[in-house]
């Protein structure tokens, strides 16, 4: 082989690494968000759980975060709990630098 096939390798491998990550740290920062929702919503236990599963299911209708907020923001709203779009926005990015650390740290 090549050096130049070789190089090719090692970039589609790394980029296949880092898609790998990329999919189980917004997994993860999706299950922790709706820990964080389903708290505001008065949910506990299995019914905290099960909420966290429906938020990350959620992120498989489309492309992006926007499918993710707009069900906690909708949820928020039945729900008549008080939360800007800013606050649910902000605390997405601070959860999502969570699942990145604890995914390097093994956890």
């Amino acid at each position: 082989m090549s050096t130049f096939d070789d190089r090719q390798q090692g970039f589609e491998g790394k980029f296949a690494h880092d898609e790998e990550l990329r999919f189980k740290a917004t997994a993860r920062r999706n299950k922790l968000l709706g820990l964080w929702a389903a708290e505001r919503l008065g949910l506990s236990g299995e019914q905290a759980e099960a909420y966290a599963k429906e938020v990350v299911r959620a992120d498989f209708e489309e492309a992006g975060d926007e499918d993710v907020f707009r069900k906690i923001r909708a949820d928020f709203d039945n729900g008549s709990v008080d939360q800007s779009d800013h606050q649910i926005r902000r605390t997405m990015d601070e959860l999502m630098h969570t699942a990145i650390d604890q995914i390097q740290k093994g956890e």
